[in-house]
């Protein structure tokens, strides 16, 4: 098997983040629908597109936002098309920040709403 993923970051704003992923035929899982792995990648990085904000890691990525939580709902899925994904702040603090993802098909069907926790790598 092999597979790929390919993403855009659309819009990056402080308060938000939306990118969009093309769905190509090394996603789909045997019923011919995307891998809920890859909603699930495209959201995560989503998220942390948004958390770290204009950061940058210092060495051996301190400062990073590692996502230490992640509650994912899978509402239904697609073929075809691209997955468009927008997070935004539930709560922005220094040291835990919480992120709401919702990822939907270019009709604007919801797939996946996400909510993640990070907090800054201190290595």
């Amino acid at each position: 098997m092999k597979g790929e993923i390919e993403f855009f970051i659309e819009d990056r704003q402080e308060d938000h983040v939306t990118s969009r992923m093309p769905v190509t035929p090394g996603m789909l899982n045997p019923f011919s629908v995307v891998h809920a792995g890859a909603m699930v990648w495209l959201a995560d990085v989503t998220a942390t597109v948004l958390a770290r904000g204009a950061f940058e890691p210092g060495p051996n990525g301190k400062g990073f936002p590692l996502a230490i939580d992640l509650h994912a709902a899978l509402l239904r899925n697609t073929k075809s098309g691209n997955l468009l994904a927008e997070a935004s702040f539930v709560r922005r603090g220094r040291r835990v920040s919480v992120v709401r993802t919702r990822v939907t098909s270019e009709d604007g069907k919801p797939l996946i709403e996400m909510t993640t926790t990070h907090i800054p790598a201190e290595q």
